[in-house]
């Protein structure tokens, strides 16, 4: 993603808006623009034009062409509805988009709680799809993966949250599968080791090295204008919104000590806290600008 440029008045050698650059791709100027969206249109319930979004996402790398082809195909999905005041295009969300954005809302800021002890039982779900249907094999692993499940041999999955069973269940039915899987509670036995299975199931040292990624781009990071406290809380809840699908959530005694996912979880909630007045006045003041 590309690093944004200041608002002026920024001293010489302070630390940038962003401290990695990455490659910015037409499908992430659609994520961008849900997340700004999810973070300063949806609080409000305002409508927006064009000329602001595009200008909000042009300070985190989006070039104008990719902004506005963002635009119209989240309109074409049914998450924004426009009208026409003379030449200019104003925005706002669709029931359906705000429906969206706020189950979005609820996954990124409840994500990482502290839930309820666990009871030790386990999830198991066995499904088996031939070889010759590769992409019916590829869409129970994405979405399962998706919903927290980890696959420790082939056709097993597992997950320590029993309440999965329901999402199991859509994915499946959606799937035309419902008939083919069997699922069921129990508690770890006597043979082999709970923690090998678990290592099995799921990558955690990617997922922590995400964690690590994420707490190196944002511990220190101070931004000082107003557009660089607008892009660093736009960039911060871009990537934390990655972490529902990529972290399991698996329960304390089943992750590695000094897990960092913990204290990634306290770096986003206190960076966030602390930019968002800020950066929710620069987002007022470029609405304001576009009236």
């Amino acid at each position: 993603m590309a690093k944004a440029p200041g608002n002026g008045g920024e001293p010489q050698g302070a630390k940038p808006a962003v401290s990695r650059r990455r490659e910015v791709a037409e499908g992430s100027a659609r994520s961008l623009l849900m997340t700004t969206l999810g973070e300063f249109v949806l609080p409000f319930g305002q409508r927006v034009w064009t000329s602001t979004l595009v200008r909000a996402l042009g300070l985190v790398g989006i070039e104008e062409g990719s902004a506005r082809q963002a635009l119209a195909r989240t309109a074409a999905e049914g998450w924004l509805t426009s009208d026409r005041i003379g030449r200019r295009v104003r925005w706002s969300l669709t029931d359906a988009g705000r429906g969206l954005l706020e189950e979005g809302a609820h996954r990124i800021y409840s994500f990482g709680s502290e839930g309820a002890s666990w009871d030790g039982r386990w999830l198991v779900v066995l499904i088996s799809i031939p070889e010759s249907m590769r992409a019916l094999r590829h869409k129970v692993r994405t979405q399962l993966s998706w919903a927290g499940f980890g696959s420790p041999l082939p056709g097993v999955w597992i997950s320590p949250h029993t309440s999965a069973a329901a999402a199991a269940k859509a994915i499946f039915e959606g799937l035309e599968l419902g008939d083919k899987a069997l699922s069921f509670v129990a508690e770890y036995g006597a043979l082999g080791s709970q923690n090998d299975m678990v290592s099995a199931a799921w990558d955690l040292a990617d997922v922590e090295r995400h964690y690590e990624d994420f707490i190196e781009e944002f511990s220190d990071l101070e931004p000082r204008s107003a557009d660089d406290v607008l892009v660093a809380q736009l960039r911060l809840v871009h990537e934390w919104r990655r972490f529902p699908f990529l972290d399991p959530q698996l329960p304390r005694l089943l992750l590695p000590p000094h897990w960092s996912g913990t204290a990634a979880k306290s770096l986003f909630e206190s960076k966030h806290t602390a930019w968002q007045e800020p950066a929710r006045r620069r987002w007022s003041q470029l609405a304001a600008d576009a009236d």
